[in-house]
């Protein structure tokens, strides 16, 4: 067998992200014990959130430590198996972190069809899709006609946000950071409208976006995007708390928005913040109902993707300076 390469965190950053941060060192394969599963990296998906579990304002990630492999998602074989319920030769998904080899218990990871697509299992029909379905649906509770606006909108998260609002009948408005991304969102994914964070006349150019104000806004980034949708909610409006991007690759993230609580009470706005996690027992719903939606062409997964293990920590700093679009993806080994 060939090495184990490893992805390890070198150096807790300071600042804003470099791939420097990281090493690439090798390590012997590990041999899994009874009820384990040794796995082969195939893939890993790489999210923003993954830096608030960097910056140390994850507690569900745990405290950072330097020296450790990088932590994350991955889309693996099975090459050698000492659980009957897991056969060796197996797809499975699970935390394999960033690194060609890894043991898990067969309890930890989530066997998958023989035939699954690495990038549709990690992004569409994994975190990031179901995210965006229990944020938006069980939190967000869209009503058709309402005016849905989603930041980050061409992120991992946000396109397949927007892209449901308009399954269930609402006028979706995407916040993203560049030209090339708010074509995309109109162009491809069908989008109402969208603006430009980057935009000098960003407030203006928002305003003019929702004429009928927001009865839904689904938040990935915090900051003033999220301060300038708090000032055109609805009364009544949800704010969906999915993520903060905007405060993540700094060591000194930026104080809450103007206009809490004041305008929350006199709007009657809820603003309600979730776990992923929480709705475990509910994925297989989720994911049949989205799969459903992409057999019928209405769902559509935009995915980015950077060729070999070593290429992770440029993807995760691509990923924080707005270089990518929808989940994206490194391939490890075929």
């Amino acid at each position: 067998m060939a090495d184990n390469r490893e992805v390890v965190i070198a150096s807790l950053p300071k600042g804003p992200l470099a791939a420097s941060d990281f090493e690439v060192r090798t390590a012997p394969i590990p041999t899994p014990a009874d009820g384990q599963v040794l796995c082969r990296t195939i893939a890993l998906t790489i999210g923003a959130g993954q830096r608030a579990g960097l910056q140390g304002s994850a507690s569900y990630a745990g405290a950072p430590v330097a020296g450790r492999v990088m932590g994350g998602t991955g889309f693996a074989v099975v090459e050698d198996s000492k659980a009957d319920s897991i056969p060796t030769g197996s797809l499975v998904v699970g935390p394999t972190g960033w690194l060609d080899y890894s043991v898990h218990d067969a309890t930890a990871v989530t066997r998958v069809a023989d035939d699954a697509e690495p990038a549709t299992t990690l992004g569409l029909l994994g975190t990031n899709g179901l995210t965006g379905y229990f944020g938006l649906l069980d939190i967000g509770r869209p009503q058709a006609g309402e005016t849905v606006v989603v930041s980050a909108a061409a992120g991992s998260v946000g396109h397949i946000v927007g892209q449901i609002a308009k399954i269930k009948g609402c006028r979706v408005v995407g916040v993203a950071g560049s030209d090339e991304k708010c074509a995309m969102l109109t162009g491809e994914l069908g989008f109402d409208a969208t603006v430009n964070h980057r935009d000098p006349d960003f407030r203006n150019a928002f305003k003019a976006a929702t004429p009928d104000r927001i009865g839904v806004y689904f938040d990935n980034t915090g900051g003033p995007v999220l301060e300038s949708a708090l000032f055109r909610m609805r009364t009544r409006g949800r704010i969906v708390c999915c993520g903060v991007v905007s405060q993540y690759d700094t060591s000194t993230p930026g104080p809450g928005p103007r206009g809490v609580p004041g305008l929350l009470v006199n709007n009657r706005v809820r603003m309600e913040g979730f776990l992923i996690f929480d709705y475990a027992d509910r994925f297989g719903q989720a994911r049949k109902e989205m799969s459903g939606w992409v057999d019928a062409g209405q769902l559509k997964s935009k995915v980015t993707e950077f060729d070999g293990l070593e290429q992770a920590p440029q993807a995760f700093v691509e990923l924080l300076n707005g270089g990518t679009v929808g989940t994206t993806i490194v391939r490890v080994s075929s």
